[in-house]
């Protein structure tokens, strides 16, 4: 009898060993570009990385029952951190496209957005559409579909890249570049702050965009987390609260 009590429970303590480690197994490492307000970005105040994605992924994590770990590196690592097996998941306004789609698996669209171009208000009479950027000097972020725009699309551009948008806006507000091409919601955040003076917005977008969670393409577990995570958020109205915290109002 003893024996077999003995038996019962070291299968117990067993049984509770291989819970506890996939319990704390359970964890979703989230690689993420620091620098892409409304996105995600570093609070000035407190110092913590914020955002709109920021907020979306840890909402998934916690509904599907992850704990969650924030990786951030610039935005032309994120790929690469991810097929490296270094993190599980990217977003920073990641634009859903067919190139990309060769290498990761995307979640269902999240945001949908667009291509803006932003000028120095003192050029506007000479600067009023894309086709007035042939031959100049424009300014973008190295790794997004803004600098693939302004590389492929805009004939005889010279194209500047530099590794975040803040620094691109900088040097377009310093005149070392005719034009900023980013994401619209990236570039009206900035519009809508004080470093902005004295810089403005081309009306109309170039491009329609839907942005996704990227993923490994083997990864199955965790695509399926991911979207299911998400389709839940949208469905107790947690979506639309986080939506309408960044943007002003329901998706």
């Amino acid at each position: 009898m003893f024996c077999l009590k003995q038996k019962i429970l070291c299968g117990i303590a067993a049984l509770c060993t291989v819970l506890s480690v996939q319990a704390e197994d359970k964890i979703m490492r989230v690689g993420a570009e620091p620098a892409y307000a409304p996105f995600e970005f570093i609070d000035e105040e407190t110092k913590e990385l914020t955002g709109f994605d920021i907020e979306l992924i840890k909402a998934i994590a916690e509904v599907e029952g992850y704990k969650i770990e924030i990786n951030t590196m610039p935005f032309d690592a994120l790929i690469p951190a991810l097929l490296t097996n270094n993190v599980d998941v990217i977003l920073s306004a990641i634009t859903i496209t067919e190139e990309r789609k060769k290498r990761v698996a995307f979640s269902v669209p999240y945001y949908d957005s667009g291509l803006t171009i932003l000028i120095n208000e003192k050029d506007k009479d000479k600067v009023k559409s894309v086709s007035d950027l042939e031959g100049q000097k424009i300014c973008v972020q190295i790794g997004t579909t803004g600098a693939n725009y302004a590389s492929t699309q805009i004939k005889g551009a010279t194209v500047s890249q530099f590794n975040t948008a803040p620094e691109s806006y900088l040097e377009l507000k310093a005149g070392g570049c005719v034009a900023a091409i980013n994401d619209r919601p990236v570039n009206d955040y900035y519009l809508a702050t004080n470093k902005s003076e004295g810089i403005i917005s081309l009306p109309g977008t170039l491009s329609s965009e839907s942005y996704g969670i990227a993923m490994r393409k083997t990864d199955e577990a965790m695509v399926k987390a991911v979207n299911d995570g998400y389709q839940k958020l949208k469905e107790n109205g947690t979506l639309d609260k986080i939506y309408s915290k960044w943007f002003g109002s329901s998706k």
